[in-house]
């Protein structure tokens, strides 16, 4: 930093001390949304856990059982359903799920739900075929919006649109590391039969027949593993904008130290300076 006056290293050291403020505010406000994201997650578990095992009772305990919902159909038409995020300094978040999407996209006849900013303009900006933008904003939807689309996709299977349906999403792991993942939503799998653990097993009964059950159930567990992968989604995020705001304030600090450094050498050069002139006058 050759040639550079004290004020100008000055100036430097306030403007990163306003970019770390600014930036350990964001970790702040990351860390709180975090905690609300990871409440979500907890709480709205166990009623789709018991969903999950409804749909699991009635395939296993009837035999002849058939739905539209389980069968795999030759073609190829796939539908991803894409959760990322509204906005960036969140490391690697979005464009982690993204490449995720792309890589399995290559080569197929396939369409996108984007949820999310970042995910509409990066699939407009590489020409692939969007279902809907009514979810460009993240934030905004909720688990009514999560019903509709599992409502509007699986009207969409059944009229044979789309073959496969998968949400592509963030697992959020722990504080420190956050996994794009994909899980396929339809058709869904068959679980395998199992002997029953007690004499005393019997199988359930619906005041509907199963198949009615089932039809009507399915919607609200794709919707229930949708706002599950939203909430999941939300928490990595959050995780992420965390740890890339904390690792911003520590670069920030770094930059501080050394600016100060540079400071003070430039300026105990010019007191040196002027003693020598001082000096060399007298």
């Amino acid at each position: 930093m050759a040639g550079v006056s004290t004020k100008e290293i000055k100036n430097r050291i306030r403007s990163m001390e306003s970019t770390k403020q600014i930036t350990k505010a964001m970790e702040m406000v990351a860390a709180s949304k975090l905690r609300r994201a990871q409440a979500q997650v907890a709480a709205s578990r166990p009623y789709f856990e018991i969903l999950h095992s409804t749909i699991e009772d009635i395939t296993r305990d009837n035999r002849d059982f058939s739905s539209p919902y389980l069968k795999k159909r030759e073609g190829g038409k796939i539908l991803y359903i894409v959760i990322a995020g509204d906005r960036g300094l969140a490391g690697g978040y979005n464009s982690n799920v993204l490449k995720l999407v792309y890589s399995q996209i290559q080569g197929k006849e396939a369409s996108v739900l984007p949820i999310g900013k970042k995910a509409v303009d990066s699939f407009q900006n590489r020409g692939v075929p969007i279902l809907t933008q009514s979810y460009a904003e993240a934030a905004s939807v909720g688990i009514g919006d999560c019903f509709s689309i599992a409502k509007q996709v699986c009207k969409a299977f059944l009229t044979g649109q789309y073959d496969e349906v998968y949400v592509a999403y963030t697992d959020f792991v722990s504080m420190l590391s956050q996994t794009p993942d994909f899980m396929q939503l339809l058709p869904l799998e068959k679980p395998e039969s199992k002997e029953p653990e007690a004499s005393h097993h019997c199988d359930p009964l619906y005041e509907h027949p199963a198949e009615e059950v089932f039809a009507a159930i399915v919607p609200e567990y794709l919707g229930g593993m949708l706002y599950g992968a939203l909430c999941e989604s939300r928490a990595s995020e959050q995780a992420a904008r965390r740890a890339a705001m904390d690792s911003a304030t520590q670069n920030a600090e770094d930059m501080i130290a050394d600016l100060s450094l540079k400071f003070n050498r430039a300026r105990q050069a010019a007191i040196t300076q002027e003693i020598t002139e001082i000096v060399a006058g007298s």
